[in-house]
C-alpha cells in the first residue's frame, strides 16, 4: 500500500466508523437497522482493514501508535457490545410468532441503559477519531520512499 492509499483508508475508516455510530443512534431511537456493526475488533470493516495490513501500520505509525489505536478500537467494541447485547442478542432468541406478535420490543429500562452505554461509546468514538488524525498527520509527513 503506498501513502496515498494509506491515506484514503485512514479517511474512508474514521468515514466507516461514524456510520456505524449512525448505526447505533438509529438504533437507540426505535429505528430498523440491517447487518448492525460486528462485534468483534476484527470482524468490523475499519478492523479488517487494519489488522490485514498490521505489519505496514506499525512500520509506518510505529509500534505506540499502532498498539494506541489497536486499544480504543478493542475498547470501543466492548463499549458497543453491551449495546449489541441490549438489542440484537436477544433478538435472535426470539420466534417466528414473536416477531409477528411484535413481542420484539426491547424493554424501556434497557434502552435507557443503552444511551447510557452510548454516551461511554461517543467518548471512546472521540479519542478514536483524534488518534486517527495524529495517524493521518504523521502519513501526512512522511515521505513516498517509506511506503516501498
Amino acid at each position: 500500500m503506498d501513502k496515498t492509499q494509506m491515506l484514503n483508508e485512514l479517511e474512508n475508516a474514521k468515514k466507516t466508523h461514524l456510520a456505524q455510530m449512525q448505526k447505533i443512534k438509529d438504533v437507540l431511537n426505535n429505528k430498523d437497522v440491517q447487518n448492525p456493526t460486528p462485534i468483534g475488533k476484527m470482524d468490523c470493516e475499519c478492523g479488517e482493514w487494519f489488522y490485514t495490513h498490521r505489519e505496514q501500520l506499525q512500520h509506518i505509525l510505529g509500534e505506540q501508535m499502532f498498539i494506541k489505536l489497536d486499544d480504543i478500537h478493542e475498547r470501543w467494541h466492548k463499549e458497543y457490545g453491551r449495546i449489541y447485547d441490549i438489542f440484537f442478542k436477544e433478538e435472535k432468541k426470539k420466534g417466528f410468532f414473536a416477531k409477528i406478535l411484535g413481542a420484539n420490543k426491547v424493554d424501556t429500562m434497557l434502552i435507557d441503559k443503552a444511551k447510557l452505554y452510548y454516551v461511554e461509546l461517543e467518548e471512546i468514538t472521540k479519542e478514536l477519531l483524534k488518534s486517527s488524525e495524529v495517524a493521518i498527520r504523521r502519513v501526512s509527513a512522511l515521505q513516498e520512499s517509506k511506503f516501498k
